[in-house]
């Protein structure tokens, strides 16, 4: 794990919850990893306290299941649970896909394909969690044009209980995008395209299919 140290008394729970917020989104964790929080706290060179804290506020988000120990795991992954988090991942990433294309600016467009391209760059390079990274980027550009802080929050919130699954998809996609054999942008050029021509329904659609294509993979590589 990249995590820098916090030592600011102001902001230490706060940096500590972000930096494995945004880790476990990105799927830096296997499914039920156990962390602890000595292990962490040393890793963040802090007290125990800001880490205890931060497994709470991520247990209450659905992101950590907590012990009695007080340590925390990862949750495990199921087809079940994949299926519940892409429904709900579809009606309100399409919603925010509706309300946000028609406020896209040109600038807006600009970083989409610079974002595609740049994916592409990385795919060669074989950084798949900077990958991830411009995945995020690349679909939170569209959403928050929508002005819903609703909307956001609570897609935040899947792509978080999400995490489990995105590392299991970047364990099998990485090779595959290694040996040239899988877009590393994903519908990302296509998305991009039904953009410049407007065509919103399209762009809608194809962010449903985006999410749709991860769910077939995904749901070959869950636990029977």
């Amino acid at each position: 794990m990249n995590f820098g140290p916090v030592s600011s008394r102001t902001t230490i729970q706060d940096g500590v919850y972000q930096q494995l917020r945004q880790a476990l989104m990105n799927g830096q964790f296997d499914p039920a990893q156990s962390l602890t929080i000595a292990g962490l706290a040393e890793t963040f060179g802090t007290s125990n306290m800001p880490v205890r804290e931060a497994l709470r506020r991520l247990a209450a988000e659905n992101a950590l299941e907590i012990a009695a120990n007080g340590s925390a795991r990862v949750p495990i992954v199921t087809v079940a649970r994949l299926d519940d988090l892409c429904r709900a991942r579809i009606a309100v990433e399409a919603l925010a896909t509706e309300l946000g294309a028609p406020l896209l600016t040109e600038a807006d467009l600009e970083i989409l394909e610079k974002i595609v391209a740049e994916q592409r760059a990385i795919g060669r390079q074989e950084n798949i969690y900077t990958l991830i990274g411009k995945n995020q980027q690349f679909h939170f550009t569209i959403y928050r044009a929508s002005g819903s802080d609703v909307l956001n929050q609570l897609i935040e919130t899947l792509w978080l209980r999400f995490g489990p699954y995105m590392r299991m998809l970047s364990t099998h996609v990485a090779p595959l995008i290694r040996a040239g054999e899988s877009e590393p942008s994903g519908r990302h050029a296509t998305i991009v395209e039904a953009l410049r021509q407007k065509d919103f329904a399209r762009a809608r659609d194809e962010v449903i299919a985006d999410i749709r294509a991860t769910q077939d993979v995904l749901r070959a590589l869950c636990p029977k």
